[in-house]
C-alpha cells in the first residue's frame, strides 16, 4: 500500500499529506502513516475555524489501537474547514485516507511554504528510509 503515493499531493517528513487548491489546502496523513498507526479510533482536532495554524506545529492527535500520535500543519495558514465526519467516523481515515478521511483545510499564509513539502517521489524516498 506504501507504493501507491498520489502523484498529485505534497508531503511532510510526519507523513502529512496537502492537495494544494488555490490558497486552500486540504490535509490529511498517509498510507504510510496509516498502516504504522493500525486501526484509527480517534481523531482529535485541537483547533478551530478562524484559528491560525502554524507549520511543523501539531493541531491535533489521532489515535488508533496501537499508539497516539499528533497531527502537524504542513504549512502556516487559517483553518477554515474541520472533516467533521472524522468524529463518528475515525475509521474513514483507515478506509480512504487520500479522500473522505481528510482532516482540516488551511488556507495559506504564504503558499510559498508549499514548495518547501516533498513531492510524490520524494516522499516515497522518505518511506523507504523510514521503513529501515
Amino acid at each position: 500500500m506504501s507504493n501507491d503515493i498520489p502523484q498529485d499531493l505534497v508531503y511532510t517528513k510526519d507523513h502529512e499529506w496537502a492537495k494544494v487548491d488555490g490558497a486552500q489546502i486540504t490535509v490529511g496523513i498517509t498510507a504510510f502513516a496509516v498502516e504504522q498507526l493500525g486501526d484509527i479510533t480517534l481523531v482529535t482536532i485541537d483547533a478551530k475555524p478562524g484559528d491560525t495554524l502554524t507549520a511543523g506545529k501539531a493541531f491535533g492527535t489521532i489515535e488508533s489501537v496501537k499508539t497516539l500520535s499528533d497531527l502537524y500543519a504542513p504549512i502556516s495558514g487559517k483553518l477554515v474547514k474541520i472533516n467533521d465526519a472524522l468524529d463518528k467516523s475515525p475509521e474513514l481515515v483507515n478506509e480512504e485516507c487520500y479522500g473522505k478521511g481528510w482532516m482540516v483545510v488551511i488556507e495559506a499564509a504564504d503558499k510559498a511554504e508549499v514548495d518547501k513539502l516533498m513531492t510524490a517521489a520524494a516522499y516515497g524516498e522518505h518511506v523507504k528510509a523510514s521503513a529501515h
